[in-house]
């Protein structure tokens, strides 16, 4: 007969305590280079299988975990709004924790959620790195992650290229030659590399003669409005923010110095914020339904937590169009325009 394997066995193996790996077992807290130590003593006991077979059959703590990164977001309060409207009636609560735009902060907050045993993770991702994959593919946690791609995990977001392409094509269409993008660093790989490349791509084709220069600012409003000054410097015929909330800035500082939108400067964005439906002159955007998003990825995690197959197309997010008052059409004499229309974006 095959001899049980036991937790003294994988201690012994993991040169560690017994208590270390009952801690590790049920989620309490323990090093990562413990973890590592205990997770191998595991595969290579065969331990794990046998133990987590039986404690996915009973964990039910009724409990997601959600790593935000950050809170003073419109998209981000949204996004909660959406995930409450499918949690809540199933008797599901929330537990949030923010990365401050980390990272490596937010790996560490992925760890937390796993360690306090919760049912699922929903991951509001500032990028996927290597580590990330690794811990949605080795952790019996279910691991969704919105706002970044990656094909080795769960994933919903926007598609980024597409709706860069989109405002690019409508620029291009409204005679606009000079564009500065205002946007994030790259290492948010959605909006810093994606939304910018489909913008590119929209904007030249077919048009050696059209240029775009680029402007790195914050996601914040303040971060905008104070590289306002050396976008206007570059001459545009339009400036890009790569978020509603990037030219909101913009549009402010240009506001201040007596910069006319969109007789001297037109200005878009991104997002579909309700601010922007507000401002003067209100901003053309495309638009994305975050509320939807968070709806839907609180749904799929369900399904998984419930044995239920999720199809990724499921996943897919649409895009809205939002021509309002802030982009002039050249080689015309200016006239405003009447306040926008919203229209499907294919």
């Amino acid at each position: 007969m095959e001899q049980k394997v036991t937790i003294k066995d994988v201690a012994e193996l993991a040169g560690v305590s017994k208590s270390t790996v009952s801690r590790y077992l049920n989620n309490g807290y323990i090093s990562m280079e413990k973890q590592q130590r205990v997770r191998k003593a595991i595969e290579a006991t065969g331990f794990q299988s046998n133990f987590f077979a039986k404690r996915l059959k009973t964990r039910n703590s009724k409990l997601i975990g959600i790593v935000l990164p950050r809170m003073d977001s419109v998209t981000v309060g949204k996004l909660l709004a959406g995930i409450a409207r499918v949690l809540e009636p199933e008797g599901y609560q929330s537990i949030l924790l923010v990365s401050q735009l980390s990272g490596k902060k937010e790996l560490d907050n992925m760890q937390k959620l796993q360690q306090q045993g919760v049912d699922a993770i929903l991951v509001d991702s500032v990028g996927i790195t290597p580590e990330h994959v690794r811990c949605a593919q080795e952790w019996s946690v279910p691991i969704l992650f919105t706002g970044q791609q990656n094909e080795a995990v769960h994933c919903i977001k926007i598609d980024d290229l597409a709706a860069g392409h989109r405002m690019g094509a409508y620029l291009r269409q409204m005679g606009h030659t000079r564009a500065v993008f205002a946007g994030v660093t790259e290492s948010d790989e959605a909006v810093g590399i994606d939304r910018k490349k489909g913008f590119v791509e929209g904007f030249c084709e077919g048009r050696p003669e059209a240029e775009v220069k680029f402007v790195e600012t914050g996601f914040d409003f303040l971060s905008a409005y104070n590289q306002a000054e050396e976008i206007r410097q570059m001459k545009p015929t339009v400036v890009v923010g790569a978020t509603d909330n990037i030219s909101l800035g913009i549009l402010r500082y240009f506001h201040e110095r007596g910069v006319k939108v969109p007789e001297d400067i037109s200005v878009v964005g991104f997002g579909g914020y309700d601010v922007g439906a507000v401002v003067y002159p209100a901003l053309t955007t495309v638009a994305f339904d975050y509320e939807l998003m968070g709806m839907k990825a609180a749904s799929f995690l369900l399904n998984i937590l419930r044995g239920k197959e999720e199809e990724q197309d499921n996943l897919s997010m649409p895009l809205f169009f939002v021509e309002r008052e802030s982009v002039r059409k050249m080689n015309q004499e200016f006239v405003a325009q009447k306040p926008g229309t919203l229209t499907g974006l294919a």
